[in-house]
């Protein structure tokens, strides 16, 4: 299991509350998607949440960690871990930063098929 599947739930319904969103595998566990931009997701037992660049140093400020993938930091994300989500109230407060800040940016454009190279078999 590449995440906990009770946090899962308890984010789905914290996302749900504030509308349409849609479920992607992504950072080897679960990210949930609003307005085609990643609002939050879970890997192991750690909620992951985008914040932005602006909400970057008040996330650190109210016990937000650095989200890093091996030696890289990821600009703009933060890492809450499970002391911080295990009330529905203060995991709803951290959802709710990751959706707003999805919301208030364009949707992504669909990218088009790739188109895969024909292979001729015989």
């Amino acid at each position: 299991m590449a995440y906990d599947d009770d946090l899962a739930g308890r984010v789905r319904d914290a996302v749900a509350q504030r509308g349409d969103f849609t479920e992607q595998k992504m950072f080897g566990g679960l990210a949930f998607m609003v307005n085609t931009h990643m609002a939050c997701g879970i890997t192991r037992d750690v909620l992951m949440v985008r914040v932005g660049k602006d909400g970057y140093a008040d996330a650190l400020a109210l016990g937000a960690e650095p989200m890093t993938m091996g030696e890289r930091t990821m600009s703009g994300m933060v890492m809450v871990g499970p002391g911080r989500t295990a009330d529905d109230r203060v995991l709803q407060e951290w959802v709710d930063r990751g959706v707003a800040l999805a919301l208030a940016e364009q949707p992504k454009k669909p990218r088009p098929p790739r188109e895969r190279p024909q292979t001729s078999v015989g």
